[in-house]
């Protein structure tokens, strides 16, 4: 049986942190999330959230010392394909191609994007 990862945008952003800057304190994390003047979260706001993280296996949680420090237990990529699959099969019903189509059409694409584009194309056409 899959369980599927469903991390809130909050959550989202803790793992962005992780992701970045490796295992990290709740105070850590919590002056980080706050660097943002338009959003002030508490810190034990930020404590809570980890806390549920953790219950869910989205962190590790290291309790040798007196700091709990705290690290992501999913990888990126992994978080990053199931919210891509997610948002592909609800906004478009599962075509890459009509996201792919919309995305070139609707953001400017540098000419090194295109290049990396066009060699995943030819990639993938080969196989």
């Amino acid at each position: 049986m899959t369980i599927e990862i469903r991390p809130t945008e909050s959550e989202l952003e803790i793992l962005q942190i992780l992701w970045k800057k490796g295992a990290s304190t709740v105070r850590e994390i919590n002056d980080l999330l706050n660097e943002n003047p338009d959003k002030s979260i508490g810190y034990t706001t930020t404590l809570k959230i980890m806390q549920i993280m953790f219950e869910k296996g989205l962190l590790s949680r290291d309790e040798s010392q007196r700091t709990h420090v705290y690290a992501a237990e999913v990888r990126e990529g992994k978080i990053q394909s199931a919210l891509l699959d997610r948002f592909l099969n609800a906004a478009y019903k599962g075509s890459a191609s009509k996201l792919a189509l919309q995305l070139l059409g609707n953001h400017k694409t540098t000419p090194d994007e295109l290049a990396e584009i066009k060699a995943l194309i030819q990639k993938l056409e080969k196989k």
